[in-house]
């Protein structure tokens, strides 16, 4: 929906959510996602490599303070979430955030969200896909096979499974979850015990000890727990994919408040807890970023076939996020294409209702990002991470600036809010966009990769605008066929 058509929908008041003029991007979707399934994607966007992989290194330099990293995180993470989820029970819809820009902020607002999203997952997706390489030349199998060769692959089987259908997707997330919560829950019990029993892990009684015995929560500072900041925010991002699921699910105004409000003990439980249970059994100084801590503990206590197990773990949780990428640039990209702020060709849905020109437009980028583990295997991953941090701080921001706005119309009597709310409003928000351009503005500090990343900023700023008078006559056109068909 074009601007100046939101604008006249909402200058009529609306008591409720039916009321609200659908957006043309959700026309011909299914209805197959079922609760086990969103559940699960919501579960599968809160674990990823981020917890698997990544702790690890952030362990070595932060050390147990990680654990109050990864809380104040998923604290602002959960109010994201809960906001984006009171407006999907206002209005359900597979373009999530960008409708809801489009709504409240103008077609601009929608174009930078929608745009900001698919620079977020098309280089996740790079990232995604280089891992699963590095990952796969863990076993001596592939070890010969070049690392471009197995990153083309995994997108090709991704890619397949994404254009069957969404049910297809909806079961392949569930189990890529189910593996990731059966590792986390095994490896948390494991812990469990060997605090109980005072077993040793590498020659070491684990306990409160291990922390105090080694410079305590905070052994180098605060400072390396404030840099870490922005990367415990990235290991987080997927969670607004609740968002998107809800608007292929049959009842979203009893799945998604299950869902969302799940999210803030599975933080608590999976990302806290196993930080924590981490530091208790060895000093962070032991952990390192090439290796998943979890298998740093196990091979101290000699697990069979611990790097393995986990390896696999690891790579099942790329894969997921790869899967999740396509999912939800697809559905993304639809939304804006019926609008005019996205290529034509990313609007098209296949028989199986799947937006497959939007997914292979991102598909697309990370074929690109085959191109890049052939020039630069060995740098491949980190320039494209911090690329990523660029678009979820931004899609966040924006979130959370709609809700913003819907507050405010609400209280104006132009919509009327769910039961489902976000508490605190306006403080909420305003608190967590403090804060995600606090954790953008720690990039700065990081001379080697974070500033250079910062540096990027007005590089993609000056794309955005040269790209938004490149579709303004093409917004103006759909913007004069929609109110031309509403004054019918």
């Amino acid at each position: 929906m074009s601007k100046d058509a939101v604008n006249t929908a909402a200058a009529t008041p609306r008591t409720d959510a039916a009321a609200v003029p659908a957006d043309a991007g959700d026309a011909g979707y299914s209805k197959d996602l079922k609760a086990r399934h969103v559940n699960m994607i919501a579960i599968g966007g809160a674990i990823g490599t981020g917890l698997f992989l990544g702790a690890g290194g952030r362990l070595h330099d932060a050390g147990p303070a990680l654990a109050i990293a990864y809380l104040v995180c998923g604290v602002f993470a959960f109010f994201v979430v809960r906001a984006l989820g009171e407006l999907v029970l206002y209005r359900p819809s597979s373009g999530s955030f960008v409708s809801y820009a489009r709504e409240f902020l103008g077609e601009k607002g929608a174009y930078i969200a929608g745009w900001m999203y698919f620079l977020n997952w098309s280089t996740t997706g790079i990232a995604d896909i280089t891992a699963i390489a590095l990952y796969t030349h863990y076993w001596s199998l592939f070890t010969d096979i070049p690392q471009w060769v197995l990153a083309l692959v995994a997108l090709a089987v991704v890619l397949a499974v994404n254009l069957i259908s969404v049910k297809i997707f909806g079961e392949m997330e569930f189990w890529f979850a189910i593996i990731k919560v059966a590792t986390l829950v095994g490896f948390m019990l494991i812990g469990i015990f060997l605090l109980a029993t005072r077993h040793e892990v590498g020659g070491r009684t684990p306990g409160l000890s291990v922390i105090t015995d080694h410079g305590g929560v905070f052994p180098h500072g605060m400072m390396p727990v404030v840099l870490v900041m922005q990367g415990v925010i990235f290991a987080y991002a997927a969670l607004e994919l609740v968002g998107v699921a809800a608007g292929e699910t049959a009842e979203p105004e009893k799945v998604v408040p299950r869902a969302v409000n799940s999210i803030m003990w599975r933080v608590g439980l999976f990302y806290v807890g196993s930080v924590v249970l981490l530091a208790l059994l060895l000093p962070g100084s032991v952990y390192s970023a090439d290796q998943s801590p979890f298998v740093t503990v196990l091979s101290k206590i000699g697990a069979p076939a611990a790097g393995d197990v986990m390896n696999l773990v690891v790579l099942t949780a790329a894969m997921s996020s790869l899967n999740s990428g396509l999912y939800s640039t697809g559905r993304i990209l639809r939304s804006m294409a019926m609008a005019g702020s996205a290529p034509k060709f990313t609007a098209r849905m296949n028989r199986s209702q799947v937006p497959y020109g939007g997914i292979l437009l991102t598909c697309g980028v990370c074929v690109l990002g085959v191109g890049l583990n052939f020039l630069v295997p060995a740098q491949a991953f980190e320039i494209v991470l911090n690329v990523a941090s660029l678009g979820i701080i931004s899609t966040w921001v924006i979130i959370m600036v709609c809700h913003l706005v819907f507050v405010r119309r609400a209280k104006d009597g132009q919509v009327t809010r769910p039961s489902f709310r976000l508490p605190f409003s306006p403080v909420t928000e305003i608190t967590t966009i403090a804060f995600l351009l606090a954790c953008l503005g720690m990039m700065g500090n990081d001379p080697e990769v974070g500033r250079k990343t910062l540096l990027l900023i007005p590089l993609i700023a000056a794309m955005l605008v040269a790209g938004w008078f490149g579709i303004r006559r093409r917004l103006s056109r759909t913007a004069d066929q929609e109110l031309s068909q509403l004054t019918k």
